[in-house]
This record gives structure tokens, C-alpha cells and sequence, in this order.
């Protein structure tokens, strides 16, 4: 199984991420890593991306779910997946795949953003990674466990064991 935590700067993704990976003893891939390098220049800049700068990073964390998967390591991987195009690409059609995803304010996420120095995506991108997040449906196809990511870390832990069995 896959478990890849969704959502904009600030949710929680790296945070729940390790946690989780950590608990189940899991290998944990944090997807900010395989941004190229114009991409980090281009957020420390505070302009947003675009799916043709986002093309190369998905593909290199859509290579990670399918070498996952091939050698039955169970994977956990921090991913904003913004819209619903990436989560589809990151999935294709294997069903081992499972999203979670992190769900806050934007009151929340600007004070989390705000006490978070030092990260390529700063406060000024929030605007507009909300603009283009299309937030994964509970049920249907594009099926996502949905959590409070202003609830403990235990809490979130405890949901997404309960809902995935592991």
C-alpha cells in the first residue's frame, strides 16, 4: 500500500507523514525533495507553479508509487496532489494507492505558514495553491479519507489506521 497525504502548504503533510511512516514502520518519501531545483527558485520566489513546472515531479513521485508497489514496500509520501489530474496520475489504476487528505483554513494555514520560517513555500504561495486546489470527494472516484488537520496528530494517526486497516 501507498498512503499519500494531500494537501496546500501547511496542512501537515511532512508532519503527519513521518509520524505515520514512523508508527507503521513504513518508508516515508517527502515529496518536496524531487521538486528541480527552477521549481524550489521559483516558490522561494513566491510564484506559484504550473502543471508544466509540477510535469517533472510527478513524474518522479508517480516512479516512487510504482517502484513502491512493484517491491511490496509499503510507502508513505507527502504530496500536496492540489488537483484532481495529479492525484489520477499519481494512482493510474492501481487500487493500493490511498490518499489522505488534510484539511484546514485559511486562517489556520496562514498562522502555520507564518511560524514556519525558512521552507520554499512561504505564506505568499497560500493564495494560490487554494486557488488551484481541487479538494478530493469522500466517496467516488476520486476517493479520499478527509481529516482535520487541526486535530491532534494522534487523532489523525488513529483515523487513517481505522480507515486503511494498518
Amino acid at each position: 500500500m501507498v498512503i499519500i497525504l494531500t494537501g496546500v502548504a501547511g496542512a501537515g503533510k511532512t508532519t503527519i507523514g513521518r509520524a505515520l511512516a514512523a508508527e507503521l514502520g513504513w518508508t516515508f518519501v517527502e515529496g518536496d525533495h524531487y521538486h528541480p531545483a527552477a521549481n524550489v527558485e521559483k516558490m522561494h520566489a513566491g510564484m506559484a507553479l504550473d502543471d508544466a513546472d509540477r510535469a517533472p515531479w510527478l513524474a518522479a513521485l508517480q516512479a516512487i508509487v510504482v517502484r513502491a508497489l512493484d517491491r511490496r514496500e509499503p510507502t508513505v509520501i507527502a504530496c500536496s496532489a492540489l488537483r484532481r489530474q495529479y492525484r489520477d496520475r499519481l494512482r493510474g489504476d492501481r487500487r493500493q494507492v490511498r490518499f489522505v487528505y488534510l484539511r484546514a483554513s485559511e486562517p489556520e494555514l496562514e498562522r502555520r505558514l507564518a511560524t514556519r520560517p525558512g521552507h520554499f513555500a512561504g505564506p505568499s504561495l497560500l493564495p494560490s495553491q487554494l486557488a488551484a486546489l481541487e479538494p478530493p470527494a469522500a466517496a467516488g472516484e476520486d476517493e479520499a479519507l478527509i481529516v482535520d488537520a487541526t486535530w491532534p496528530p494522534e487523532r489523525i494517526l488513529g483515523a487513517i489506521r481505522t480507515e486503511f486497516g494498518v
